[in-house]
């Protein structure tokens, strides 16, 4: 075990902050990390992963899963979330980052593994897998969802090398303002606000 840093001892209180509590956000963090099955997810995504051969090494594979579910639950772009570990305690001791010794990698990094994960049709795996684990431990209630649509942006310009668009997005709207990209409706539960689906 790695001898901590002030930064990281800062980060857990370590006497520092005697009246602090547990967030709502803390709660949530710490059922994550009891529930979700983090080396079954990691054994998902490892087989497409870069082992580093040349140039820089890569983020650690459990660090970048966690990255992306912490976007992905809190809804935050690339650049936000990068932002959100960099601003909250309870996130970077999720993510398992600590300042004193390393940066948190940037919504470059993040960008590029969800583009990954993408390639590779990964993030339905990974989606389901928490899902069944989340059912499993009786977390999502049946009562109600709630189905919102979230876009994810491309830019509409043809200044590129191949002079096109991507083909993979179109014109969308929601609600009276269009967008170019793609819509992403999540499901929601109603009592717990955990994700369920996505389409």
């Amino acid at each position: 075990m790695k001898q901590q840093t002030l930064a990281m001892a800062a980060d857990q209180g370590a006497g520092f902050e005697q009246y602090r509590r547990p967030t709502k956000r803390d709660v949530f963090l710490e059922t994550m990390e009891q529930i979700v099955p983090w080396a079954q997810l990691c054994e998902v995504v490892e087989p497409y992963y870069p082992k580093g051969q040349g140039g820089r090494p890569p983020v650690g594979l459990e660090r970048m899963l966690r990255m992306h579910f912490v976007q992905r639950w809190f809804n935050l772009a690339d650049e936000a979330c990068e932002e959100a570990l960099l601003d909250s305690t309870a996130l970077r001791r999720f993510v398992g980052v600590d300042l004193g010794r390393e940066r948190v990698p940037d919504g470059t990094t993040l960008l590029k593994f969800r583009r990954l994960l993408e390639r590779n049709k990964l993030g339905e795996q990974l989606f389901a897998r928490v899902g069944e684990v989340l059912q499993g431990r009786g977390l999502k209630v049946g009562t109600g969802t709630i189905v919102d649509a979230t876009i994810i942006g491309a830019p509409s310009s043809t200044k590129n090398a191949d002079k096109a668009r991507d083909p993979e997005m179109h014109q969308t709207r929601k609600g009276q303002q269009r967008y170019f990209g793609m819509k992403l409706h999540i499901g929601v539960d109603s009592q717990t606000g955990l994700a369920h689906t996505a389409r």
